[in-house]
């Protein structure tokens, strides 16, 4: 089992921080135990995704892992702190350890992709059928951003990371981790 990643003090210090900064109702920091499984619950809303047409045709879990800073309000700028930061990678990294091995579970042990089936097809699309908002031959809209591509990548590519010369991104940037307020 790939566990919860070994959250350094700088990663506590930041997360405590920038919890504390934005007045969250909790600032004990990164979480430090893997929360239990738990069974499907009936849909009630929550993220988006862009798995839609594919969790509607194909048996499809979703996985949840701590790349980010708990008990921060969805897409806005203290969310984003974490991205650049040694949180994001190790939570990613862990993440992805979660996902190999189900694949591998999946790989081994066929009678778990039987399972899915039977769920899927008896449960969650037993009464509801899906219905696409774009038809078979609609292309993406790939070309409407060729203008500012053209424009703005070559002032983006200083910004790009390189593994090559420094240890993190934000040693690239050259900023101090973490950076907090006193």
């Amino acid at each position: 089992m790939a566990g919860m990643p070994e959250w350094s003090e700088a990663d506590q210090t930041l997360a405590k921080a920038l919890q504390k900064e934005i007045g969250a109702p909790k600032t004990d920091g990164l979480k430090l135990k893997v929360k239990p499984l738990e069974a499907p619950k009936e849909p009630r809303g929550g993220g988006s995704d862009d798995i839609g047409d594919i969790s509607w045709n194909v048996p499809t879990t979703y996985m949840r892992y701590p790349a980010n800073i708990p008990e921060l309000p969805g897409h806005s700028w203290p969310n984003a702190v974490a991205m650049a930061t040694p949180i994001a990678h190790k939570g990613s990294t862990a993440g992805a350890k979660v996902q190999a091995a189900t694949a591998l579970d999946f790989l081994l042990r066929p009678e778990l992709v039987e399972q899915a089936w039977k769920y899927f097809r008896e449960v969650q699309t037993k009464d509801q059928k899906y219905q696409p908002l774009i038809a078979p031959g609609d292309q993406p809209a790939v070309d409407l951003n060729a203008e500012k591509m053209e424009k703005f990548a070559p002032k983006l590519k200083p910004y790009y990371y390189d593994p090559a010369k420094y240890g993190t991104y934000l040693e690239q940037l050259g900023i101090a981790y973490p950076t907090v307020r006193k």
